[in-house]
This record gives structure tokens, sequence and C-alpha cells, in this order.
């Protein structure tokens, strides 16, 4: 392979990862090509790349080959996701005569197994959990004093096909389930019976390797907090390792390469425990991470720079002693769901998604007005905080949430804000259990905050016009002004009788349309609007007596009028959000007095649809 192998590269990913490539791309003077579905039509990575092609799915291997031939492309970016660990598809780009920006296939296939990866750690040196033997019959010896045991797919990934086993009396059921649930998701019911590690830390090295026989390690992050298994806020360098086990772990998965020649963009995966004391093998991951940039922001390397050159034949840029980590960067994931409703996806029309301007630290997938689909990933964007210290670093990403907002949806944001801002996360006490175990504070939907209050009700008092008397703030010739109150009704139907402070700092973000505001503090976004006299006598619609959307969708049926009579539990409507029809239900015995929307109306979630004032 030479320096020169190609000169367009055909990006196979949409969102945030496509947008990265194809800047990558354009810093190294690179013709790219976007693909997208019908969907993604109007997408930004499409508009940004230099052409695009049509396609019916990302997932299609053989049509993503056939795009990239057609465009006159050389190389494939897979990106992450989709099909960026799918050995047939690396095969099958190779096959056409193209380069696949990645390991090869037969890498791919080794390291994505479980158990085959973990025989390669073992040789190559690194660090492993006991494990133990599941017999030709399927049932698993483990002794009595080694519980807790965790059951895991070979051929697995996502949680998917793991469980945590505790008693002796818990494991066969555990093993037939795990067994059942990694043929179904992965065509393969191969299982690992390894010790469980308590409280352990998720620790995970970046290593990159070239055809020319380098390998280097671009240090370590630490990605703790998670969710079901899912990711949430990631961290480079990892803090609290002891650093005998830091060399032990970065020197460790170089080994790991060198015994497989790999050559690309890695992440070996290690489980912390003991205090920063131990670590112990997972996984390898072939492919460049979605938490890349933490790792860019301490080190002020390009990742994806580096995975171009490599594909294209180039020696590494740097050797291992040139490489320096320096001070500590924060990644949080915005995510369109919802966290007050079991962290429900959202999808629908984004009035407005609005970013700090600091491009390297912010990988948005959308910006301004802009659809979010149910049939892709909630991910909407990555907003990651540097500085010369850990703090320093939380605290910026802190400062970049308070600068974005995602309106029309509800988003992740705020909830996101608050578990960053936390003591056990600013002390280090996370671990990968620590979320699922805690969630429960961190779910509680805070009120509608003052400054929210406060920004939409000035918002609301803004002059109607440029003349003295179109101001509404309460002044008077003689003597002071008036207290100016602005009712303001929130989306649950609750007022505010807001005393507007002209002296107070705004600080809140607002997009107003019509009468209605919709308002970010710290993340989170409310929908307030003014309230008249009818409003105000209607307040009454909300509160325990007002059935509301539960998310945002189309009302596709309304069972009942005005007037009517219901029972508890009585279906009164539906709505439709993502392909669901979710049924409205009536909350009590009573009449049904106010119906605020009609069939084929879009509402937002919290949209009180319809009133039933409760028998006397």
């Amino acid at each position: 392979m030479t320096a020169t192998a190609f000169r367009t590269v055909l990006v196979a990913n949409r969102g945030e990862i496509a947008r990265r490539i194809v800047r990558a791309c354009r810093r190294a003077g690179l013709r790219s090509v976007a693909v997208h579905t019908d969907l993604d039509e109007g997408a930004l990575h499409v508009s940004e790349a230099d052409d695009a092609v049509r396609i019916e799915s990302y997932l299609d291997a053989e049509e993503i080959v056939a795009a990239a031939r057609a465009s006159g492309a050389e190389a494939v970016h897979p990106g992450y996701g989709f099909l960026s660990e799918n050995a047939a598809f690396a095969r099958a780009v190779a096959g056409a005569g193209l380069v696949f920006v990645g390991p090869d296939a037969d890498t791919i296939d080794l390291m994505g197994r479980k158990d085959r990866a973990r025989e390669v750690a073992e040789r190559a040196g690194v660090p492993v959990t006991p494990q133990f033997t599941i017999g030709p019959d399927g049932a698993a010896t483990v002794p009595d004093d080694a519980y807790p045991v965790l059951v895991k797919a070979a051929a697995g990934g996502g949680g998917k096909g793991m469980h945590v086993v505790r008693s002796a009396r818990e494991l066969a059921e555990a093993v037939a389930t795990a067994r059942r649930e990694a043929l179904s998701s992965f065509g393969d019911d191969t299982l690992l019976v390894e010790s469980y590690v308590e409280g352990g830390r998720h620790v995970e090295v970046q290593v990159f390797g070239d055809a020319h026989g380098h390998v280097v390690h671009l240090f370590e992050r630490d990605c703790s907090v998670q969710r079901r298994h899912q990711k949430v806020v990631e961290q480079a360098p990892a803090p609290g390792l002891e650093a005998e086990l830091r060399m032990l772990l970065l020197e460790s998965s170089v080994a790991l390469c060198r015994e497989i020649g790999y050559v690309g963009a890695g992440t070996v995966e290690f489980l912390v425990a003991d205090g920063g004391q131990t670590g112990y093998f997972l996984e390898m991951n072939t492919r460049l991470q979605v938490e890349h940039p933490v790792t860019e922001q301490v080190t002020g390397l390009d990742l994806v720079q580096w995975q171009l050159d490599v594909a294209a034949g180039r020696p590494l840029p740097l050797s291992q002693e040139a490489i320096t980590c320096t001070g500590h960067a924060v990644e949080v994931r915005v995510y369109a769901e919802d966290p007050y409703t079991g962290f429900l996806p959202q999808a629908g029309h984004v009035l407005d998604a609005h970013w700090p301007d600091r491009r390297d630290q912010v990988h948005a997938a959308i910006e301004g007005e802009a659809d979010v689909s149910p049939a892709y990933d909630p991910m909407i964007a990555k907003l990651v905080g540097r500085g010369g210290d850990r703090d320093a670093a939380i605290d910026d990403v802190l400062a970049l949430v308070d600068a974005s907002a995602v309106v029309g949806i509800e988003s992740n944001l705020g909830w996101v804000r608050r578990l960053v801002d936390s003591g056990a996360f600013r002390s280090g006490e996370i671990h990968t259990g620590w979320l699922d175990a805690h969630e429960g504070t961190l779910l509680q939907r805070p009120d509608v905050a003052e400054e929210a209050l406060q920004t939409a009700a000035r918002d609301l008092l803004a002059p109607s016009g440029p003349g003295p008397f179109d101001r509404r703030d309460g002044w008077r010739s003689a003597g002071p002004a008036d207290p100016a109150v602005q009712p303001v009704l929130d989306a649950d139907g609750t007022m505010h009788d807001v005393v507007v402070d002209h002296a107070r700092a705004a600080g809140a973000l607002v997009h107003a349309l019509g009468a209605r505001r919709w308002v970010t503090w710290q993340g989170r976004t409310v929908v307030l609007e003014a309230a008249d006299a009818m409003r105000r006598g209607a307040a009454a619609v909300a509160g325990e007596a007002g059935v509301v959307a539960p998310m945002p969708g189309t009302v596709v049926a309304l069972d009942v009028a005005e007037g009517e009579t219901v029972t508890v539990g009585q279906r009164l409507g539906a709505v439709e959000a993502m392909k669901m029809e979710l049924a409205l239900t009536a909350p009590h015995d009573g009449t049904v007095t106010h119906v605020g929307a009609a069939v084929g109306d879009q509402v937002g979630m919290g949209h009180v649809v319809i009133h039933v004032e409760e028998d006397a």
C-alpha cells in the first residue's frame, strides 16, 4: 500500500461521526462522499460532504460497497456502530478493491469474539479474570466460594446475553437464559462464565497500529458512568489509578496489539477494582470509539486523521515517547430522550438545536431547526469539556451544557448536567453500577427554575413598540414603579404569577414562538406561555384532573366530548408517537369539562388533551 492509496473516501455512517469524518477528509485534502437514506436527505453530513449517494439502509453492506464504487471512492470509513465491526463488510470492501479504514476482516473476526479475544489477551500477558468451565451438557462448574460470577455471550456486546449470578441455585437458569438471548441476538449461543467484580470501573486504553509494525497507546479513558451497560459520561485520563496499574494496562494493551499485528485504531477495555489497584481484560473494540474526543483533547492529536494516514499505508505520525497526556477532559452524550419518563426516546421536529461556538468541543448531529427520526440511535450530540485538571474540565463541560439548548423535543441535557455536577461524580466515586443503583434521586423531575420563569416573564413583558408608553415594566411618572407581574402557564397547566425582577441577571436561553417561550436553564428546557384571563380561569385544566400527552405525538382518537360522564380507567382517546398508540385514560370518575385538542393535532409532551372534573 502506498502513501497515495486513495483520494476519495465514502463515509458509511450518519450523524455527528459522519460530520467528523467529512471534516477530517477536508483537512487532509480528500474528497468525501456521504451516504443517506430518505430520512436523512436533509441531514448536515449530507450537505457538508463533497458528494452524496442515496441508499436504503446503513446496514446494507452490498449497497454501500456499490455506492462507493459508483461514486469513485477508493476508501470506505465506517465510523462507529452500524457496520464498523462487521467482518463481512470489511471483506466486501477489500474484495471490491477498496481500502477499509480499519483493521482487516480476520482481526475483526478474532477480536469480536470474547472467548478468542480472551485467549489472545492471555498470550500477550494481559490480566484476565478467573474463568469457569461450561461442560458439554451446558452446565457450568463454579465453586461455592467463587460467586458472584458473570455469564456472558462470547459473540455479544451492549449488555445482551449478560447476567450476574450470585448463588449456585441461580446459575442454571441464568446460563439457559443467556444462551437463548445470545442465539437470538448474535446467532451464536457460546457463553463464558467469569468472576464478577463488584463495584468495578470501566477503563479503556486507546491503541493505534500501522502496517509497518509500529504500535502505540494514546493513554486511557474512564467510562464508568453507565446506564444499563450504555456509556453516558467519559473522561480522560482515568482518575484514581495506581501508577503501577496504569502502566500495566497501557503496556499490556500495546502487547496485545503486537500479538495480532493490529493495524488501525482500537480500544482495549478493562474492569478496574480494589480502588484502582487491580485490572482485568474485558474485550477489544476494533474501531473508533464514540468517546475518542476526550483522548484528542488531552493528547492534542486528531485520531480520525491518524486513521486515514494508517489506512493509506503511512507510518504512525509519532513514536510512543512523543505522545503526551496533558490536563483532563470530560464528555457528556446528549440524547433525544426524556430521563423523567424512563428515558423514553424522543422524536419529532426540533425548533432549534443551539450549541456553543466551540467546534472542537461540540460534536453535533443536528443544528438549528431539524427533525429527529425514531429510526436511529437518539444520540444527537457530544459536549467535551477540558481543563488543566479534572475539576476545571467538569466546570467547562457544565458551561458547555449551560450554553446549549434543544427546543421542541425533550433531551437529557439538564439531567446529565445534574449528574456531572453531583458530589459523587466530582469525588470520583462512580463505578459501572453506580448510576443504576442511585438514579432514583436524579430522576425526580425538578421544579421549573425561577431563572426560567423570570426569563419567560421578562420576555413576555418586552415593549410592544418603540415608544415610552409601550413599556410594560410598571413604570409611572409619579413614585416608584409598580411591581410587574406576569402570569405564566407551564406545560403541566400550573399557573405561576411571576414578579419580574429586572435587576436580576437573565442567564437562560429563550426561543419565542407566538405566545409561547421555550426557556432553557442549565440544559433543561421548559415550555411557558402568557396566561390571559381566560387561560387563568382554565388553569385547572391541568393538575390531577388533566389527562396529558405522555410524549410528543399526534392525537389519533378522541372517544369523548365535553359534558360526558366517564369512569376511572375508561379510554378517552389516544396519541400516536414513535409508531406506538398510547391510550389516554380517565384518572377518576367524573365529567369531561374540557377537550384541549382535535384529532390530527400535533401535541407536545404534557399537553392537556382532556380535563375530567372529579365527582363530588
